[in-house]
């Protein structure tokens, strides 16, 4: 993501159905609170990298990774592991839900994750009563481990460890093989 992507950003967080789960009608944030709190830059300072998520050269949603351990404001605060990331994700247009996007946007943003050895797990944590979202994550290889209470309320601890990702990601290719 670029400073250029915040005015397409800041519409997509007007959206209904990102509002009803992305900070809700209260939270419709102005365009200069999204400068404020998703510059790269600042991004960064806070050790998030969002990225614009294309489909071909169309930007179709955007993501954030973040290193969970020392997250602050609450969030993460038993986490020791300097390995684990978060991931949050959404999807620009309505039009484009239920149709697999979000699942893939899901499997490429943990690939890039384990690119990297030092991260060895990637937690998410949607809120317990959107389903849509928990299917999308278990469909990329998630695992519910339970609901927490976190400093948004309630959520749905997801994990994928980089062991199941590995193993599914070999499971994929012996299965093209065979074809």
């Amino acid at each position: 993501m670029t400073e250029a992507d915040l005015e397409m950003l800041h519409a997509w967080l007007h959206r209904p159905h990102i509002v009803e789960w992305w900070g809700g009608d209260a939270a419709r944030p102005s365009l200069e609170e999204i400068r404020r709190d998703y510059l790269p830059r600042v991004l960064a300072e806070e050790g998030v990298t969002p990225y614009i998520a294309m489909l071909g050269a169309e930007p179709i949603g955007y993501a954030q990774s973040y290193v969970a351990m020392g997250s602050g404001d609450g969030w993460w605060e038993q986490e020791t592991d300097p390995g684990v990331r978060g991931i949050d994700q959404l999807l620009a247009n309505a039009a484009d839900l239920d149709k697999g996007l979000g699942t893939a946007l899901v499997r490429a943003l943990v690939g890039r994750l384990f690119t990297n050895p030092a991260v060895t797990l990637v937690q998410t944590d949607p809120a317990p009563d959107n389903l849509r979202a928990i299917r999308c994550y278990e469909k990329a290889g998630f695992v519910r481990r339970g609901v927490i209470t976190t400093p948004d309320g309630p959520a749905m601890y997801m994990v994928q460890t980089r062991e199941a990702y590995e193993a599914a990601r070999l499971a994929a290719a012996r299965d093209a093989a065979a074809r």
